[in-house]
């Protein structure tokens, strides 16, 4: 039987979701906490996506297949086995061929980003002191222009095995808050580094180190752009993932 895990990670100690040679991942340290107490030695996890090293999950799913019964308290079980970073919110049975990674047709996330130290979230947040003297305006433009295109070369990092850089964006946008500041995008999918390349254009283009008509060129050429920053990735959360059988 398969089932889906929903769960929340704090990913500041973790190469990542996807297990990696030689480091310490989100899914390994899931597969080896459910293999224990399960007893099955052979259980895989495949997750929603991936997430690069730092970055965190508010909300994430994953499925494994089992056909065994679960133990007595087996979420509590689980959760106490788990180090304080990960938290399971349940588990549930799907079908068969209901698929974490494939089945989901929306993926959000957001990026927190503040100017003023904060020694209680030095991970989750990514502090940038010059990010206070930014060009809001010029910010939101740049945010709302890639909800014109479906094509992101300029926006992935080399070296993906993306087949294509199409994604169908629903939102790209700035929430300005005191103190914090805060880009929230939505799509089908995402390509690799995607949310971090985005944001550190939008401060590029907010400090006037790049222009809208060069992000702009860059999107209709689908080429990278002259001065590409990738922001750290501490400030990023990957909020929200949906599935139209749990909508139904």
């Amino acid at each position: 039987m398969r089932y889906f895990i929903e769960l929340a990670y704090n990913g500041a100690a973790y190469h990542g979701w996807q297990v990696q040679p030689k480091q310490v991942s989100v899914q390994e340290t899931i597969t080896h906490a459910l293999s224990l107490i399960l007893r099955s030695p052979g259980l895989e996890i495949m997750g929603c996506g991936r997430t690069d090293t730092g970055v965190h999950a508010s909300e994430y799913f994953a499925h494994f297949d089992f056909d065994g019964e679960f133990p007595k308290g087996f979420l509590s079980r689980l959760n106490k086995f788990l180090p304080k970073d990960i938290a399971i919110r349940r588990i549930f049975p799907v079908a068969d061929d209901q698929h974490a990674r494939f089945d989901a047709h929306y993926r959000a996330y957001q990026y927190h980003l503040t100017w003023q130290k904060d020694p209680f979230r030095q991970d989750t947040i990514f502090h940038l002191h010059r990010a206070k003297h930014c060009d809001q305006a010029l910010m939101q433009e740049a945010a709302a222009l890639l909800l014109k295109y479906d094509e992101f070369l300029p926006f992935c990092k080399t070296g993906s095995d993306a087949k294509t850089m199409r994604c169908e964006l629903f939102r790209s946008e700035w929430e300005f808050n005191e103190g914090e500041w805060v880009y929230h995008i939505a799509a089908n999918r995402f390509l690799r580094g995607m949310v971090r390349l985005i944001v550190g254009m939008s401060i590029s283009v907010g400090e006037g180190k790049l222009t809208i008509a060069q992000v702009r060129q860059a999107l209709d050429k689908q080429e990278h752009l002259p001065k590409s920053l990738s922001i750290a990735p501490e400030g990023l959360f990957l909020t929200e993932v949906r599935y139209a059988f749990l909508e139904a």
